[in-house]
């Protein structure tokens, strides 16, 4: 039995499972089967074709990779926003034309050619936009319509002009180099293409336009009903759509000197086809400039590939058919299942074995055994907060705490029956501690760490801290911030329960029991967060020792609380304080007589302690039942406890019935009270400590003054 449990241990320690369902949890595993994909096909062709990897080859495919992308883009831009562009093959063979006729026929400079066309382009782009956006008519239809009708005027405009074109010949060093030469060996198109997409990328995913698309792609009716103009935005992204192929035909012109009847020819499949290869949702609201250029490097290589093979010319269009349909069914079956195979393997249990709990018989001649010390506590507004996580008082008596709606709540003293909204936040307010000059600073869990000034101004302190370095997420931004203390030089070290829940799901960290919690240093001389320990399980209740040269902070779910040393002799290590406690501890805080006190969130049971022995029976749970009958911890009863320095347990107070605290979150000691906060409680308590210092108070604990 040892020997398996060892295996077991090391089976969950060395193979990290909760990989997968962070990397599916990543927006860039949509790319992950176009390029496989991919990689697919450059190894088939590049082993079928000779000279496929030679640098003429490359350099021709690249050329043509510069114009064909740019109309994959347009493509992909009004996908997003949850429509289809048809005519993206007639609108580039226009502009092509109308790139030779102006140069060659007009005698048009260059520099005044480029913007014309695009502009011309971008009219049939706004036509499109206008007749979709603004008047609603159905996106399918009205492009295809628009491709019959500017294809119709490019045929008509070749029959009289074709001639009188090919006869003529614009000479121009910039317009050579446009069409054959380049930069470094790098074809003109090329680079044109690597601008444009980085600003594409930029604009669409760091910019309120780029946003706003994708939030209208997602649902037009929300994004209506926020604000969003719904219809300017559409509009706007089938103009983008008509200037990005109008870029194109002028790349094209610039390459070939020629216009024909064929130009542009079934291209706005080859568009389709590579944008929804490269994982651009048909549905809208999901894509990307890198999915567009993945799906357009794959359909390119498909179609010059089949060619250079040597089938027939029905083979290209049958290859994209074919790859269309591939494409369509993966978009469709992803997008339906991808939530569901998350949900199935995101939670992922480790091994964890707590040693024997004190016990807490009445009868057991220990600190835990049970009492009915909290039987008779004061209720302080009952009924007037919501998740008072964390309570505090200041040095005039007054007490605050956090709220569920975000607000900060002050009552007065001395009796505590009124109060007042002090601030509001947002979030969900935790853990708080005052700094030497009497700012409030606040852990609030899905935003990062706050401060109240004394004129309640709220501004942010930090909402992140470095990331790690071998972390698939990215663990810079702060989910669930829960406690704080400040050390005496002015350094605030604040712990973030979880890096892979938010507020909501907290307890399903529990099942997890793998460590996913971290303590910070927010240091104000730098402006800067640095984690300082990491895999921690459920890290909470920070406090600065009577010394001032370590911090004690509980780990919740392993039941223990821990001395992180941050000057001294010691620094930068950690020890066991306290450890077999039969609960989960919560917040730590001084107590007057040089000890500490912390609150037991809830209690172990025999069931929840041999399921974290059992990570394998988690995992199947997580993924056959329904969270809300999960094994979860017992959160429904706690106590408080009070240990010194050497990790010895002093006293414990309960209230067997749960009747005024069945959850305790916190507590504070202030000037011979002690105060009660709980997560799950709609009050605070307040019960009369005997023997305790009556003139003590937290603030002058920590500043003096």
């Amino acid at each position: 039995m040892a020997a398996a449990n060892t295996i077991t241990k090391l089976r969950y320690r060395f193979i990290p499972d909760h990989v997968i369902g962070e990397i599916l949890s990543k927006k860039w595993i949509d790319n992950a089967i176009p390029f496989l994909v991919l990689v697919a096909v450059v190894l088939v062709f590049g082993a079928l074709i000779p000279n496929f990897y030679t640098g003429s080859n490359l350099s021709i495919l690249s050329r043509q990779l510069g114009e064909f992308s740019l109309v994959c883009i347009a493509m992909m831009v009004v996908i997003v926003v949850g429509g289809i562009d048809l005519s993206v093959g007639s609108n580039f063979a226009l502009a092509n034309f109308m790139t030779l006729a102006l140069l060659n026929l007009a005698q048009w400079p260059i520099g005044v050619t480029i913007p014309a066309v695009v502009v011309i382009s971008g009219a049939v782009g706004l036509l499109n936009g206008v007749l979709v956006g603004y008047l609603r008519l159905r996106a399918f239809l009205t492009t295809l319509v628009t491709l019959i009708i500017v294809r119709a005027v490019v045929d008509m405009l070749l029959l009289k002009y074709a001639q009188a074109m090919s006869t003529s010949f614009y000479d121009s060093t910039i317009w050579d180099l446009m069409g054959l030469g380049g930069f470094f060996g790098i074809p003109f198109s090329f680079c044109a293409l690597v601008i444009v997409a980085i600003v594409g990328h930029v604009l669409l995913t760091r910019s309120r336009p780029g946003w706003r698309l994708m939030a209208i792609g997602g649902s037009r009716r929300s994004a209506h009903n926020i604000g969003l103009s719904v219809r300017g935005t559409i509009c706007a992204a089938y103009t983008i759509s008509g200037m990005l192929c109008g870029l194109a035909g002028v790349l094209y012109a610039a390459r070939l000197s020629g216009a024909g009847t064929d130009t542009g020819m079934g291209l706005e499949i080859s568009a389709l086809t590579a944008a929804v290869l490269g994982g651009n949702s048909l549905g809208g609201g999901r894509g990307s400039i890198v999915k567009a250029l993945i799906g357009s490097v794959i359909v390119l290589l498909l179609t010059s590939g089949v060619l250079r093979l040597g089938f027939n010319s029905g083979s290209g269009p049958m290859v994209l058919g074919l790859t269309l349909i591939f494409a369509v069914f993966i978009d469709v079956r992803w997008l339906k299942n991808r939530d569901k195979l998350l949900n199935k393997v995101y939670v992922s249990p480790t091994y964890i074995e707590l040693p024997e709990p004190h016990s807490t018989e009445a009868t057991a001649k220990t600190a835990f055994a049970l009492n009915d010390r909290l039987k008779d506590v004061e209720i302080i507004g009952l009924g007037a907060v919501e998740s008072p996580e964390d309570v505090i008082l200041d040095d005039e008596d007054y007490l605050y705490c956090g709220t569920r709606r975000g607000d900060i709540v002050r009552f007065a003293p001395p009796d505590y029956s009124t109060h007042e909204i002090y601030a509001h936040i947002g979030g969900s307010p935790l853990g708080m501690s005052w700094d030497k000059d009497r700012n409030l600073l606040v852990c609030v869990g899905g935003m990062g760490l706050y401060k109240i000034d004394r004129q309640r101004n709220v501004s942010k302190v930090t909402d992140e801290t470095n990331r790690s370095k071998l972390s698939v997420v990215d663990d810079s931004r702060l989910r669930l911030a829960d406690d704080l203390d400040i050390v005496p030089d002015g350094r605030i070290f604040f712990s973030e329960a979880t890096i892979r829940y938010e507020m909501h799901d907290w307890p399903v960290d529990a099942l997890e029991s793998r460590g996913n919690g971290r303590i910070i240093c927010y240091d104000p001389r730098s402006g800067k967060s640095q984690t300082v320990l990491r895999n921690l399980i459920f890290p909470n209740g920070v406090c600065t020792a009577h010394d001032g040269q370590s911090v004690l902070f509980a780990e919740s779910w392993a039941c223990r609380i821990n001395r992180y040393y941050v000057s001294g002799p010691k620094v930068g290590t950690m020890e066991r304080v306290v450890d077999r406690l039969p609960g989960y501890p919560d917040n730590i805080n001084r107590a007057s007589d040089g000890t500490y006190w912390a609150a037991i969130m809830g209690m172990r049971s025999p069931a929840l302690d041999v399921a974290l022995r059992m990570p394998a029976f988690r995992r199947r749970m997580a993924r056959r039942i329904a969270p809300d009958q999960w094994l979860y911890p017992n959160l429904n009863i706690g106590c408080v406890i009070r240990f010194n320095d050497r990790g010895e347990v002093l006293e414990s107070l309960w209230d067997q019935g749960a009747e005024n605290h069945p959850m305790i979150t916190s507590m504070r000691e202030h000037k011979g009270y002690l105060y009660l906060g709980g997560i799950t409680n709609n009050r605070i308590g307040r019960i009369k400590l005997d023997g305790h210092d009556a003139s003590w108070s937290g603030y002058q604990s920590y500043w003096g003054v």
